[in-house]
């Protein structure tokens, strides 16, 4: 049938309805997309969007062509699908043509949030400078005691102004490498070994012993980028100190695992703090995204910590999982393919 041999050759999904309002043919993606059981069956149970019902109506009646927009909610995210209807002639009936938009829409609403979430952090110790540096201008030119308190709250809102950036620069550098693959190896315990060093003068400041254990007889090398995974380590123990080390210890082991198509390296951080509770756990690694907002704030977090140790895990083409019991603590681990 020579319709179905050029439906086939459209690679988006397609689909032609008959006048009897019934599906006459599908091409393999709009099968993959409905399944083979929708052939032959009325348009109404593929295409229930009543946006969509209405275009395919006129087309069907009138010969008229048109444009919808169907929404189908997802379990994590809504399928968005630009519909175009255009009408044929014999054998009479309508071509149906689905393009996905749904990544496009995500991406340009992730801008926006992008865009309206860094204006929002700015604009809170920008509005705070202001209203400090008036007042010092002001009444409280004389006042040597309101001028140091002053000082000191405008020295931190712009050190969260400094990191926030800092940390907005690092996002955006990892975003464009994360294609590329790092090829040097580097050593796994030495990082970590490294990384708890420098965190030595946060954990003693919050009464937390950071415990490293290695597995016994372990070759320890990763095909990795030395500083950002330093990046990676430093944010997950950093983290766990402040957030989760209400327990006196934060336990960081490194052991062996697999990958799907290779062995693997896994490093765990462990805490033993509030938890988190389940509801948040699939949203921490967006930006800006906080399960406790005031108390990040408080200790100088950005809210693009997690988004940043996602990204750089991802160009090492590795895993991280969360796992947290509400009062039991949590569990972040990073699985790389081991050299």
């Amino acid at each position: 049938m020579i319709e179905t041999a050029v439906l086939n050759g459209v690679p988006l999904p397609a689909l032609i309805v008959g006048e009897d309002e019934r599906i006459r043919a599908m091409n393999p993606a709009a099968t993959e997309l409905f399944g083979a059981a929708m052939l032959g069956r009325h348009h109404a149970i593929a295409l229930r969007h009543p946006e969509v019902q209405a275009v395919l109506g006129r087309a069907l009646r009138d010969g008229l062509a048109g444009v919808a927009r169907q929404v189908v909610p997802g379990p994590s995210q809504d399928v968005i699908h630009r519909v175009t209807v255009t009408p044929l002639p014999e054998p009479a009936g309508v071509l149906c043509v689905l393009e996905d938009l749904s990544e496009v829409e995500q991406m340009g609403q992730m801008r926006r949030d992008f865009v309206a979430n860094v204006s929002h952090e700015l604009r809170s110790p920008l509005t705070a400078l202001s209203g400090f540096i008036e007042t010092l201008k002001g009444a409280a030119k004389d006042d040597p005691a309101a001028r140091e308190r002053f000082l000191t709250i405008m020295e931190r809102e712009a050190g969260r102004m400094n990191r926030l950036i800092r940390d907005l620069l690092h996002l955006s550098r990892v975003e464009a490498e994360e294609r590329v693959r790092p090829t040097t190896e580097v050593d796994l315990a030495d990082i970590l070994r490294a990384t708890k060093a420098t965190l030595r003068p946060v954990s003693d400041a919050a009464g937390v012993t950071v415990r490293l254990e290695l597995a016994e007889g372990l070759t320890t090398k990763v095909p990795g980028d030395a500083d950002q995974l330093v990046q990676v380590f430093q944010n997950l123990m950093e983290n766990a100190v402040k957030y989760g080390g209400a327990g006196g210890e934060v336990q960081v082991r490194l052991t062996a695992d697999a990958l799907p198509k290779s062995a693997a390296l896994r490093v765990d951080v462990v805490d033993r703090g509030e938890g988190i509770d389940p509801q948040h756990l699939p949203r921490l690694t967006e930006r800006f995204y906080r399960v406790d907002g005031h108390r990040s704030r408080e200790s100088g977090g950005t809210g693009l910590g997690l988004a940043i140790v996602k990204h750089i895990v991802q160009r090492h083409r590795g895993r991280l999982k969360i796992e947290s019991v509400r009062g039991a603590g949590s569990t972040f681990s990073v699985i790389l393919p081991a050299a």
